[in-house]
């Protein structure tokens, strides 16, 4: 299994926002960004932070994702 912020970017997108002004109204560290634009794990903490910044819910900005199954259906679309 992993974690994929595909929500989180869009969100970001959707209210004109760059990662940097992101970075800056969550107070989380350069390194955090960083893991979360390599869609891995990161504090729980930060993801409530930037959930208060939006005003929206863990499930919002994130997903969790089943490797073996997103293996399969690549597999599929190959074929």
């Amino acid at each position: 299994m992993s974690v994929s912020y595909k929500k989180l970017w869009k969100l970001l997108i959707d209210n004109d926002m760059k990662k940097k002004d992101l970075r800056q109204a969550t107070g989380m560290s350069t390194t955090s960004l960083a893991k979360l634009s390599k869609n891995e794990n990161i504090n729980t903490e930060i993801l409530v932070k930037i959930c208060k910044v939006f005003g929206c819910d863990i499930g919002d900005i994130m997903e969790v994702t089943d490797d073996e199954f997103s293996s399969e259906s690549k597999n599929k679309e190959r074929i």
